[in-house]
């Protein structure tokens, strides 16, 4: 089993672009570490405090996952930090997969929480 992580950023707080961007970032997260829904067990959504159109996880029922489970919860709130930001940690059912090779997806204006990652290769 392996825990997934991902952020992406939205330029505003619309239902169809929060929707467009968790769509996107999870099936990067999907494409790149080879996996297939029915091996996604949990999913878990943050979403910044100006995001508050529509729950993230409605993107992951749209893409078909519909047997794992998945919550929604307001990211703790810090002066300065990184706004319209969407966060997800995906458990999935993977041989193959560990700390060593796992493919973390931050994209858009999230790449900057995790420059450890893209230095050791695991962020594309």
């Amino acid at each position: 089993m392996i825990s997934i992580r991902g952020a992406i950023t939205t330029d505003s707080n619309s239902k169809i672009e929060i929707l467009e961007r968790a769509k996107e970032m999870m099936e990067a997260i999907i494409t790149s570490n080879g996996l297939r829904i029915d091996q996604i067990i949990q999913v878990l959504f943050s979403a910044t405090k100006d995001l508050d159109e529509v729950y993230a996880a409605v993107a992951a029922r749209e893409m078909g996952l519909t047997s794992a489970a998945l919550m929604c919860f307001q990211e703790m709130y810090v002066k300065g930090s990184l706004e319209k930001c969407i966060r997800v940690s995906v458990l999935a059912e993977a041989e193959g997969l560990n700390a060593q090779n796992v493919k973390h997806q931050y994209l858009r204006g999230a790449r900057g929480l995790r420059t450890d990652l893209i230095e050791t290769d695991l962020i594309e």
